[in-house]
């Protein structure tokens, strides 16, 4: 067959027949030869010399590596089982001789482990879901709608990552100990002084209104005696000091220390933690969702919202199990915001370095026991983050990949 009249596929199809036959007759030499002729042309070369000790090294290389990252974790499981006379046993280095889980037992019973682990799932959840649906409508604003001052904000949302938050710490404190938005609760407060004041002048308002004022006297000290401090705030808590506000001295705002809200509306304002990350992450991945899917949906009736709703949140599955993952984590071991905002409450971070009452360790290996207190305590901390990111992994390591960051 003439070579210039073949197409395309009968060339490659007679290229690979070639192939063929090329390979079929070097099997047949090799047959001809004997073994240790064949061991010395396929082993004893400089090109397998140099493939093997590649491989050798790789594999050093990837067992060295491995043994820094779980070294200090395998360490801090072997000395959590130890008990005290191992600490100061000289002939014990990383196996306890009388392992014991007395470590574990003074944990969970005596730094109410359960409490805190109940308090921190359900803010470190509240704080993720919001987050989580926030930074993803804020992301694909950025990467799908043209206003002005797009750019100006979005420098704004990086430079939330880039200035410590410690920082702003002594603002967000005074800010959320003296709540106020646009000074409307301090207007709210100053009517109702100015009309309990005319209440309780004798006669103001007549007899009545001694009756009136002597009932929400009563109430006021009923507020009084509600306990503040719980996870998710008192409610009549914040009643309390608006009433005490209103009726004592000058109002300055609702007091929300020692409550969750602080965490809620930086949340919902998406100024938490790492939530500049987050909308960068979605605005990354919703640019490179095709437009044609939402101008079809528009084409079909659907508007703004509906189509959001209906097509671009199911699509961007993986991204949200990437963010909620990332903000539950870090909510999770938070000890910056959680130690300004709720300090009376009990959480895992507080607990990771308080020693248990029913813990000796006044005796010769004391620094060595008490580390190795915090340690368990780190890892009873850690253990519910590892469960959740084993039944996620696959999810999460799919939406990084889709979100485009790299290093």
């Amino acid at each position: 067959m003439d070579a210039v009249n073949m197409t395309k596929k009968e060339q490659k199809a007679l290229e690979k027949e070639r192939k063929r036959q090329d390979a079929y007759q070097k099997i047949k030499q090799q047959e001809k030869l004997s073994f240790w002729t064949l061991f010395r042309y396929k082993y004893l070369t400089a090109y397998f010399a140099k493939k093997f000790f590649l491989a050798i090294f790789r594999y050093v290389l990837l067992v060295g590596l491995c043994f820094v990252i779980l070294n200090p974790y395998l360490s801090k499981i072997f000395t959590s089982i130890m008990s005290r006379d191992d600490f100061v046993n000289v002939s014990v280095h990383m196996l306890a001789r009388y392992p014991t889980l007395d470590t574990y037992k003074a944990i969970i019973q005596d730094n109410g482990y359960f409490q805190a682990l109940l308090n921190t799932s359900v803010l470190s959840l509240m704080c993720a879901v919001i987050q989580t649906l926030t930074c993803t409508v804020v992301g694909y604003g950025f990467a799908k709608f043209n206003f002005k001052g797009k750019k100006i904000l979005f420098v704004l949302v990086i430079f939330t990552m880039i200035v410590p938050h410690e920082t702003i710490q002594s603002s967000m404190n005074m800010k959320f100990t003296h709540f106020d938005i646009w000074n409307i609760f301090s207007s709210i407060g100053n009517f109702f002084k100015s009309l309990w004041t005319a209440i309780t002048t004798k006669g103001g308002f007549g007899a009545w209104g001694d009756k009136i004022g002597a009932s929400i006297d009563q109430a006021v000290k009923w507020n009084t005696t509600v306990e503040e401090g719980t996870i998710l705030g008192a409610p009549l808590g914040y009643i309390r000091g608006f009433l005490s506000g209103v009726f004592g001295g000058d109002i300055t705002g609702i007091n929300m220390m020692s409550t969750s809200w602080p965490f809620a509306i930086l949340s919902l304002t998406c100024l938490g933690f790492k939530n500049g990350l987050f909308i960068y992450i979605m605005r990354q991945y919703f640019n490179g969702v095709p437009d044609e899917l939402e101008e079809a949906a528009y084409v079909d009736g659907a508007g703004v919202y509906k189509t959001f709703a209906k097509i671009i949140m199911p699509m961007s599955t993986t991204m949200l199990v990437t963010i909620f993952m990332f903000s539950f984590a870090w909510q999770w071991s938070d000890s910056f915001y959680t130690g300004m905002f709720l300090k009376q409450n009990v959480l895992l971070p507080t607990i990771a370095t308080k020693i248990p009452k029913s813990l000796d360790t006044n005796y010769a290996a004391q620094n060595a026991f008490e580390t190795a207190i915090r340690n368990t305590s780190g890892l009873l901390i850690l253990l519910p983050l590892v469960i959740l990111y084993l039944f996620a992994q696959r999810t999460m390591i799919e939406g990084v990949e889709r979100s485009g960051i790299t290093g």
